[in-house]
């Protein structure tokens, strides 16, 4: 019978679903992995997504309001969003490789 501590599954989950972390000189932001939010943040983060979609769009608006979502405090998607300066490439760039790292199945740390 197999036989797990509670550290070990968090050190698992951390591992398989972990924070995509941008560095802003000294200062790291991390944007959490959507399972690791609150029902109602999964939620809003659902909606934003789909309203990103929509004809007409205000994708600048829309990932900075993603940002404050899935940042790991206001604090930290201050700081990002002010180092972005509203330049909708950088913040296509960040939801590419959150999009990326958030994605089930992907290979855990251990496999480097």
């Amino acid at each position: 019978m197999a036989s797990f501590s509670l550290d070990d599954i968090r050190n698992a989950a951390e591992a398989r679903y972990g924070s995509t972390d941008i560095e802003l000189g000294e200062r790291t932001v991390r944007l959490l992995n959507p399972l690791r939010l609150t029902k109602p943040k999964r939620d809003d983060l659902s909606a934003l997504q789909d309203r990103l979609g929509a004809d007409g769009a205000d994708q600048e608006a829309l990932m900075s309001e993603a940002i404050r979502l899935v940042a790991e405090s206001g604090t930290a998607a201050d700081a990002l969003l002010d180092a972005v300066n509203g330049d909708l490439a950088i913040l296509a760039e960040i939801f590419d490789r959150y999009g990326k790292g958030t994605q089930v199945g992907e290979a855990s740390a251990s496999q480097d």
